[in-house]
């Protein structure tokens, strides 16, 4: 699926070698946490397939709190800036992270966005900086960004099997929203009972939530759980050393 990664292809890419870069990642990851507490700064690694509605929810989401927080966000994808300049007509502070041919994020990407100058002087502290990853429920769910929290977005349209058909994937989420709830009217064969059975049975532990980007509704339990999980600036460490302060290769 993608060249980077091999996507389980054991002819191109070894099990040793994939730890090897896994582990350079974990190292980036780890550094990006460190700093983004420091700042205060609650990170949210958002995932899910190609329309799963994640940019529907950051606009949404945008709306409901217009006003009392600073949205920031960058959105990956293979080619184009659709996304984040939906963000940006949503009053979000947004770029694009381009891969190519990548079917994820990786730390050194955020590492190196950071940098810009739009995101450098917009993110502050009790800020929830947005992280949307490239639509896909297989390589994004092994990529440590440096995230507060993972949070998978999954459409009703999609059926009830995706938890047990791709369970890393919600597995390490602390958070599962159910979107296009608006349409669960339509689609006969669709459960929500079932559906939340299946992610109980690969991530006890994930909170979940139905969410319609259209009506509205739930969307306020949404924003309730962002900022339950927010770091606060009390949090931030002083003296710690700052993101923004970092040059461009910092680590």
């Amino acid at each position: 699926m993608c060249d980077v990664c091999g996507c389980g292809d054991e002819s191109r890419v070894s099990l040793d070698v994939h730890r090897s870069l896994l582990s350079k990642n974990d190292h980036e990851a780890a550094h990006l946490r460190q700093h983004f507490r420091a700042d205060g700064v609650t990170v949210i690694n958002l995932m899910g397939s190609p329309g799963a509605g994640k940019t529907a929810l950051l606009e949404a989401t945008a709306r409901a709190l217009a006003g009392s927080r600073r949205l920031v966000a960058v959105s990956g994808d293979l080619a184009t800036t659709h996304d984040a300049e939906r963000l940006l007509r949503a009053g979000i502070v947004a770029e694009t992270i381009t891969t190519g041919t990548a079917c994820h994020l990786e730390a050194r990407m955020i590492h190196d966005v950071m940098h810009g100058e739009r995101l450098r002087e917009a993110i502050h502290a009790g800020d929830f900086f947005f992280i949307e990853n490239v639509g896909n429920l297989v390589c994004p769910a092994i990529y440590d960004l440096g995230q507060s929290a993972n949070v998978v977005a999954l459409s009703l349209t999609e059926g009830v099997d995706k938890p047990l058909k791709y369970p890393v994937m919600f597995k390490n989420a602390e958070l599962v929203v159910l979107t296009k709830l608006d349409l669960l009217p339509h689609l006969a064969d669709v459960s929500l009972a079932a559906i939340r059975d299946n992610i109980s049975r690969v991530s006890p532990a994930a909170a979940v939530l139905t969410v319609s980007a259209t009506s509205g509704e739930g969307i306020a339990a949404w924003t309730d759980w962002l900022e339950s999980s927010r770091i606060g600036a009390a949090q931030a460490r002083d003296g710690a050393p700052r993101l923004h302060q970092l040059g461009p290769r910092g680590f």
